[in-house]
Formats: C-alpha cells, structure tokens, sequence
C-alpha cells in the first residue's frame, strides 16, 4: 500500500484523491490481517481435544497437570517438546527452557520461551514462582557432561534443597546407569503436583453448569469487555505509564492460576510492587515492594483492568468465582473450578478476605447454582459498592450458601469418592 502511495504521489500529487483514503486502507488492511489472525488461532485451539463433561462425570477428575522446566537446546528437546504437545499435552505443561548462553535469552523454540541460561536456574526458579507457576520437574535432554560447570552446580543444589524431581533424558531412556540418589518428594509438595487440576466436584452441579444461561453469559461477557476497553483505553493507558514510572517497565504482570476445569489461565494485573530481587539478586520482602501508588491501585482495583483481556479471549467472566494461586486451590474446593472464573464475584462482595477459605468455597458454589443475569447485575452493583465502602463480612449470605449446599461445619471436607459413591445413578 505504502509503495502503490509513493508511485501514485510521484506520478500525480495524487489529484483527486482523499488524503484520508490511504489511512483507511491502511487501518483495513491491519483489520483483515489481525482477523485472519484470531480466526485462524481460534480454529487452531478447536481442533484441541477438550475435556467433557461426560468425562469428568465418569472419573471425577481431569488427570494430573505437572509442570516442566527443560533444560538445554538441541535436537532431543525439540523431539521431547514435540512429544509434549502431541501426546501429553493436557498432562504436561512446559514452563519455558533455559539455554546455554545469553543470546539464546527470549527467543522462541516451538512456542516455548527460553527464559534464561542453565547456570541461572535457580533465579529463574524464583521468578516463575513470583508468577504462580511452581516446577515440579526438571527434564535435561542433552547428556550431564555437555553442561557447564555452573550448570551442573546450580542442577545438583537444586535437587538436594528443593522437591524438584531433576530427570536426565538419558536416563530415561536408558542410555546412562540411573544414578544411585533418587530426589525424595515429600508428602506436602507430592500431595501439590498430584492435585493439578483435579476436579472434586459436586455431581449436581452439573444440571446447573448446563444451563443456557452460561451460553448467553458468554457473549454479553464478548460484548462488555470489548467496549470496556474500548473506552477505557485511555484510563488503561494512564495508568500504564504512572506504573512505569513507579516501579519500571514492564507494566503488565502475570500470574498463572486454574481456570475453567482446571485450565490454566495467566491472569493479567498492572504491577503494584516493585521486582523481588534487587540488584544484587537478594530477596526482597512484600512489605517494602509496593509503594502509595500500588496501594492505591490495589485498594481500587484499577491494577485489575488487564484482566478485561482475559475476559475478551475467554479465560474469565465479568463475574464468577475468583482464580486463586495453585497452591491456594485446596483439592476440596476444586468444584469452584466447574465455572469459568470472574473479574468479581460472590464470595468477593460478601467479605473475601475477611471470610475463611470453606465460606468463600460455599458462596462460589452456590454462586455457580443460581447463577442468573439479576445476579450478575447485583454483584456487579455490591462490587461498586466494596471498592467505595471496604469489605464487610456477610454472615447471612455465607449462611445461606451453606443450608442450600447442606454444609454444616466449617470444617467440613466434601469427599469426591464418598458422594459418587452414594450417587451412582445420578452420575449414570
């Protein structure tokens, strides 16, 4: 466009022709590209295999989710993260790869990001934990000698200090004897990596997640959020560039965390804290991360308004139960995962922190039971209302949840097995 611009310039002055029509092609050009774009991706993740509600009837759960670091580059790790995404891709989930030396540093390998070198491991171990993203595993394709020193050091302290299950591609395999010490997980972080994304759920919940209603929500969620961000661009912005300035680039932050069926969703904020490390790489502690100006956004929610992205791509709602951290998402509550998660919700206008874990599982679950447009509205206008006037525990409504749901006790724990058991034909 610009060349067929440039010759018919030279050529005529461009007589009698709009100044402003080569802007419009030029913004129709990059519409029809970036739909292609969405049609294709969107095409792409249909032709996926999801998971039905038919299966998580029958089982109970949707598999484990354990999740890798791969280190080094060669053949082998594109063979093994190919492996990944033809055969275990709802099984495994690949946090990124470290490389051998720096140039290799944010480039790209089969979708996957190289976050760094292998002598920085445990660095990058810390990071991703800042993201909510905890690495049960280990996997080094090329052989331990290929490694370098520091590689080799940062390996072996890693798996004497930490959980981390460290396996040599070889090993596997079988090429190399299997080494005499084999990393112990204890029972804490084994119970984490086997819970996953499973799902302990009330069987008659499923009625109520079929109703049409979760259809019709979807698309006024499409609707509100694409307007939203349309007109909250320039606030968007605003607040984009005083986060830079008072904690640096970059301005967005991501945490991955279980979504809808245990999916996982990388759920976008604006930083309010600064880095976790400083300068020279020690520990920062929380309380001297966040300035005034994070404070404000969080006790606003403006650091909030990336989240109107995931609601646009699908991973949220406007309202619906709130994504927690994996290592908050207790085994017990996985059932809060049968809707897709929300912007607010009902535990959330109802006192949130203020509340215990059980309460807040209660009133998301009973969230997903009546779920309707009035509710959606008056949790919407309650939200409003919390942002003003602060949170305030809501003792009728928790009480409430738990007559309906026939929880007496906050102690409560609701077997999975123990109600499938005793719901045999209602599962059939």
């Amino acid at each position: 466009m610009l060349s067929a611009v440039g010759i018919g310039f030279a050529f005529n002055r461009l007589e009698d022709i709009a100044r402003a029509l080569p802007v419009l092609q030029g913004i129709l050009i990059v519409v029809f590209l970036v739909s292609v774009r969405v049609m294709m991706r969107l095409l792409h993740d249909g032709r996926k295999p999801k998971s039905t509600f038919a299966l998580i009837n029958n089982s109970g759960n949707l598999g484990t989710t354990e999740t890798v670091l791969v280190i080094g580059l060669n053949s082998i790790t594109e063979l093994f993260l190919k492996s990944v995404t033809e055969l275990a891709e709802n099984r495994i989930k690949v946090a990124g790869l470290l490389g051998s030396t720096d140039r290799h540093s944010g480039r790209i390998l089969r979708q996957y990001e190289i976050l760094g070198t292998a002598d920085q491991l445990e660095n990058v171990l810390s990071d991703l934990e800042v993201h909510g993203v905890f690495v049960n595993r280990i996997v080094v394709p090329p052989a331990f000698d290929k490694l370098s020193l520091p590689a080799h050091d940062a390996l072996l302290r890693v798996e004497r200090a930490t959980n981390i299950r460290v396996d040599f591609f070889a090993e596997r395999i079988g090429f190399h004897e299997q080494r005499d010490k084999e990393p112990i997980i204890p029972t804490a972080h084994k119970r984490m990596a086997d819970d996953g994304n499973l799902l302990s759920i009330f069987v008659d919940l499923v009625p109520a997640i079929r109703c049409p209603y979760w259809r019709i929500k979807r698309a006024l969620d499409l609707i509100g959020a694409a307007c939203l961000i349309v007109l909250l661009a320039p606030l968007m912005g605003l607040v984009a560039v005083v986060v830079a300035i008072d904690v640096g680039l970059p301005a967005i932050f991501w945490q991955q965390r279980p979504g809808l069926l245990g999916r996982s969703l990388k759920l976008l904020k604006f930083r309010s804290m600064a880095g976790a490390h400083d300068e020279y790489g020690r520990r920062v502690k929380d309380e001297l991360r966040s300035s005034a100006v994070g404070r404000f956004l969080r006790r606003s929610r403006l650091d909030e308004l990336p989240q109107l992205f995931n609601i646009l791509f699908g991973d949220m709602s406007f309202v619906g139960p709130r994504p927690l951290l994996p290592v908050d998402q207790s085994r017990e509550h996985n059932y809060r995962l049968f809707a897709r998660p929300g912007l607010t919700g009902w535990a959330q206008v109802n006192g949130d922190r203020n509340i215990s874990a059980e309460d807040k599982s209660a009133l998301d679950v009973w969230y997903i039971k009546n779920a309707s447009l009035e509710l959606d509205i008056k949790i919407s206008w309650l939200t409003f209302a919390t942002i003003m006037g602060g949170e305030r525990p809501n003792e009728s409504a928790v009480r409430q949840a738990r007559q309906e749901l026939g929880i007496e006790r906050p102690t409560e724990a609701l077997d999975f097995e123990t109600h499938v058991a005793h719901s045999g034909r209602a599962v059939a």
